[in-house]
């Protein structure tokens, strides 16, 4: 719970953001501008930590010396984010005109360094959610995203009511700039070096150890690609509306409207990013029990069941949700839908790839991702020069849909678990149903102010009564013998 609600809470400090950003940046493109480098950073930062991350909590759980799995992935990390940064540095001007972004210096050398202190703390952290440190974990998460959100609001709301009654000077000449985001940004990742000292002192009660190095870099450079891949998936749409479409202001705007939509989001992205944290040692931890498959087979339906209520949620209230971002980014309302339920099988896919971790079939794991990446490129330059971003929408959904299939089957033949799929499929599909339903009703039969508010909520408990309908057939499903389960 606590790891839950530290990531609840933290990704929701920083969602509401999204309001200040695409009320204070009214131009679409310049927020457009962030999100593709923040897009980029995503990238990096899977290269940033190759895997090492998993690698430790797998290797911490099955070797004697946990200090110097510890030492050794924290120096291993340490030390190529260091020499990457530098490199990012050193050629900033040259990687800016290569990108398309002349004159933006300085966002790249920004960017190495908010990558570097970023990389740093990730083993130190994994370390806290290793040895069940929540408490700190949750307190340092806090801090970093609250000293973030505060300069973002001093630097676009104190400082410019300061600035309008004369009390203090402008921050920049012109509109409000990008630049103070990310050094906001770069504060927040700054201030937890001083707090985790005793994290950094533990660096050096092991030794780093080149063969344990060689064993998890093994382990790891998989994971690597996965997770490069999976950035491919998320993110590379973004980058590709900028160097697909030739203007390149109007290619600025898009990617900022694709963005501000994909945050209405919100809820889902949080719940699964909450999973996400608590769910890797969770998975470990179990593996080793009796009724370890029956157990993920039930996380795998509540989340699901989770999901699709999320998704219903937000679309039969998105008339109200919508005022979470800026009136001139609502043009991009279509891509809500589809992107909501492109998060609902992402999730899916994070279940379902608990095989290849337990089983150290991290090779596997990699091929899906990478096939998952390949529909992702094929469809975004196709559909990209027709559609803009609502291509990107629909690859993405396709995407994850594929990838969850083909995790689920090649799960099934390396590591049986009993998934309630008919259930799970009954669930996702009246969800859309529901959702159908009710925008085809508001089509036919326009309904406006509390009464369209009232209309929707009778939508949500139809949708709930027929779920508790098909929650008795899923309890009925996880009853599954021993013997059934060493047969399979």
């Amino acid at each position: 719970m606590v790891y839950g609600l530290s990531s609840i809470i933290g990704r929701f400090l920083y969602f509401l953001l999204v309001p200040l950003y695409t009320r204070v940046f009214t131009d679409s493109g310049e927020y457009g501008v962030s999100n593709w480098f923040y897009a980029l950073a995503a990238f990096l930062g899977v290269i940033y930590m190759y895997g090492m991350e998993s690698a430790y909590f797998r290797f911490v759980n099955s070797e004697d010396d946990k200090d110097k799995v510890y030492s050794t992935a924290a120096i291993a990390v340490i030390t190529t984010a260091f020499l990457l940064s530098a490199t990012i540095i050193i050629f900033a001007p040259q990687l800016a005109h290569i990108s398309k972004n002349d004159g933006r210096n300085m966002y790249f050398i920004l960017f190495a360094l908010i990558l570097f202190s970023d990389t740093c703390a990730k083993i130190p952290f994994a370390r806290l959610r290793q040895q069940n440190k929540a408490w700190r974990f949750a307190s340092l998460n806090l801090i970093s995203i609250g000293v973030n959100l505060g300069l973002n609001l001093v630097f676009y709301l104190v400082v410019p009511f300061l600035v309008k009654h004369a009390l203090a000077a402008p921050l920049n000449e012109g509109p409000p700039s990008i630049i103070w985001m990310f050094i906001a940004n770069l504060m927040g990742s700054v201030v937890l070096i001083p707090l985790m000292l005793p994290e950094w002192r533990d660096i050096f009660k092991g030794a780093f150890d080149s063969e344990l190095f060689k064993r998890m870099l093994r382990y790891a450079y998989p994971i690597m690609f996965m997770g490069f891949a999976g950035m491919i998936n998320e993110t590379i749409d973004r980058i590709l509306l900028k160097q697909l479409v030739t203007d390149q202001k109007f290619a600025e705007e898009q990617i900022g409207i694709y963005a501000a939509n994909y945050k209405l989001s919100i809820i889902i992205t949080l719940f699964i990013q909450a999973f996400r944290f608590a769910a890797e040692p969770f998975f470990f931890a179990q593996s080793k029990k009796e009724d370890a498959p029956a157990t993920y087979a039930k996380v795998m339906r509540y989340f699901m069941l989770v999901c699709s209520t999320i998704f219903v949620g937000v679309m039969l209230y998105l008339d109200i949700i919508k005022y979470f971002i800026g009136k001139s980014y609502h043009s991009g309302l279509d891509v809500v839908p589809i992107l909501l339920m492109a998060n609902v099988f992402l999730g899916a896919y994070y279940n379902l790839s608990v095989w290849f971790k337990l089983t150290d079939k991290t090779l596997l794991g990699a091929y899906v991702s990478i096939g998952g990446a390949i529909i992702t490129m094929v469809l975004n330059f196709l559909w990209i020069p027709t559609y803009g971003y609502i291509g990107c929408a629909w690859a993405t959904l396709i995407c994850y849909f594929s990838m969850a299939a083909a995790s689920y089957f090649l799960g099934q033949k390396h590591y049986f678990i009993p998934y309630p799929v008919r259930t799970i499929i009954a669930t996702l599909g009246w969800a859309w149903c529901v959702y159908m339903f009710a925008d085809t009703f508001q089509e036919y039969f326009p309904t406006q102010g509390f009464l369209h508010f009232l209309v929707q909520t009778v939508w949500f408990v139809i949708y709930l009564g027929v779920i508790a309908l098909i929650e008795r057939d899923a309890v009925s499903q996880l009853r599954i013998t021993n013997y059934k389960l060493r047969n399979k």
